[in-house]
């Protein structure tokens, strides 16, 4: 069985992404009379928020979560982390087992601990089951809505319409007290887990302690000028003193970070900052006279972004002086060569990478682009082979189908171009275009070979959308969800980047550069 059949096996049995929207609590409208009235609780959520991807920063996220997802009985790969670029403190899960974290809540936090808390609890939410039983929560925190709705008619009915109308207007105050009863619970429950999941796996709890009191102010200030985490985790002092209690029982409580934990967290968040803030910023917050490992790293991609070519590469050629086993400061010194149209230049500091991190799908993904950017048909092969093995360790990378459509239509295999462009598409949420191409795909490939069998699978699953587009007259506009996976080697690409701008928004819609040689031959 050839490469291409094994990706299409291993990719058989997946799903389109989540939905779009981190819908988690939110009630129906009803109507009473001539009176209209929505009541809705939903977490807080930024406009236009992104998803972003960085092989570093997720393989430490998932280093530290693993050990909570373990002893909280979770199998590990079944629930996804995504870094939501967004310098507001927030985290949350939504859809299952999908833990967002905001790459505010990483700088905010001041030591591993703190956000392993922090993980911990919103884990908490996850084997509690708190989502699953929200839309019951809701329903039972309805009622005395409804009782007060209908004593307010009754009152207007009864000739007393001003009375009639304030217990109207009140209705929601009623709804809104009873559901955060049941939210009250859940977030003491989630903190209780939390310590529990921590001793567990051997950390103490102090650091969710340590970052509640921390931002214990946010209660005294107008729900508009809280941060965003806490509007949607009330704290007060009972919760906070409960779960110093329990801290205080555990015997982990006096645990410590290890050392290299914390320069890991550094290193993460010297990454974070000098990507996500100016590089004006950066130089500030990591002055010269700071020759730490991560604050040269922070100088490095800020030089980066200035853009300071030369500065840059110098750099991130002493990083890799000081750390040679260090795949990701070659996987930037590739970056900042790619990303100044010096392809060729970037291959090798891609290849050092994907040797030291052979298991890093995104830094196969980034050796490929830079290969296929060079247009050498003897590179060909090479970048082939690296897109095979990332989709095989992740079978939902969008950007990496997009990659193999290109090395399909380049190598004139014009049937597996389209059914890697569906693949993508579906990856993406986007099931109208999914459907058209893999319908395309089917036309142009060997009846009842594995491929023709994918192609005929995603037709198949996207055929009622596609019917409902066509019944609403042939309304091309896609219909998107989340993707299992969002798209780039790194999350922090500068506006020139080939492949790595498409981004995911909160709205579910997309935004990038298209594969403009794969899909206008398509």
């Amino acid at each position: 069985m050839g490469d291409w059949s094994r990706i299409m096996i291993d990719n058989a049995n997946l799903k389109p992404g989540p939905s779009s929207h981190a819908r988690a609590l939110r009630l129906s409208h009803f109507r009473v009379l001539a009176f209209a009235m929505t009541i809705s609780f939903a977490p807080f959520q930024a406009q236009a928020q992104s998803l972003v991807r960085d092989a570093e920063i997720e393989r430490t996220l998932r280093d530290y979560s693993n050990p909570i997802f373990e002893a909280a009985g979770l199998a590990p790969n079944d629930v996804k982390i995504y870094i939501v670029g967004d310098k507001t403190l927030n985290a949350f899960v939504t859809n299952g087992q999908n833990v967002f974290l905001h790459t505010g809540l990483i700088l905010e936090t001041e030591t591993p601990n703190q956000l392993k808390g922090v993980i911990a609890h919103e884990t908490g939410h996850i084997s509690g089951g708190h989502l699953a039983r929200s839309d019951a929560n809701i329903r039972e925190a309805m009622r005395p809505a409804y009782v007060t709705i209908a004593l307010g008619l009754l009152a207007i009915a009864a000739g007393a319409p001003d009375a009639g109308a304030a217990l109207l207007a009140s209705s929601q105050q009623f709804a809104m007290l009873s559901f955060f009863t049941f939210t009250r619970v859940q977030e003491s429950s989630a903190d209780q887990a939390a310590v529990t999941f921590l001793e567990k796996s051997g950390q103490s709890g102090r650091g969710l302690l340590e970052f509640f009191t921390k931002f214990r102010y946010n209660e005294i200030l107008s729900d508009s000028r809280r941060e965003p985490y806490f509007r949607s985790h009330p704290l007060s002092g009972d919760r906070i003193q409960a779960l110093q209690n329990r801290v205080n029982e555990q015997s982990n409580r006096d645990a410590v970070d290890s050392p290299a934990d914390m320069d890991r967290m550094k290193m993460m968040q010297a990454k974070i900052q000098a990507f996500l803030y100016t590089p004006a910023r950066t130089f500030v917050k990591y002055p010269a006279s700071d020759q730490s490992i991560y604050a040269r790293y922070a100088r490095a991609v800020a030089a980066f972004r200035a853009p300071d070519l030369t500065t840059a590469v110098r750099e991130t050629q002493k990083l890799i002086a000081a750390q040679p086993e260090n795949p990701f400061f070659h996987e930037l010194l590739g970056q900042i060569y790619y990303e100044n149209g010096k392809a060729e230049a970037s291959i090798e500091p891609n290849r050092r990478a994907v040797a030291l991190a052979p298991n890093e799908a995104l830094l196969l993904i980034g050796l490929a682009r830079s290969l296929l950017a060079t247009e050498r048909a003897e590179l060909r092969i090479e970048a082939e082979a690296c897109l095979r093995t990332a989709l095989r360790l992740e079978p939902s990378n969008a950007f990496a189908w997009n990659q193999l459509a290109v090395v399909a239509d380049r190598n004139g295999q014009v049937g597996l171009a389209r059914l890697a462009t569906a693949e993508e598409a579906y990856h993406l949420g986007d099931l109208l275009r999914a459907h058209r191409f893999s319908d395309l795909a089917m036309r142009n490939l060997v009846r009842a070979t594995p491929e023709w069998r994918r192609a005929f699978d995603i037709s198949t699953i996207t055929l009622p959308m596609a019917t409902k587009a066509n019944r609403r007259g042939n309304d091309s506009r896609p219909f998107t969800a989340l993707p299992e996976s969002p798209l780039a080697a790194s999350s922090f690409a500068r506006q020139s980047s080939f492949g790595l701008q498409r981004v995911i928004h909160s709205d579910g819609t997309t935004h990038g550069h298209d594969d403009a040689e794969t899909h206008a031959k398509h």
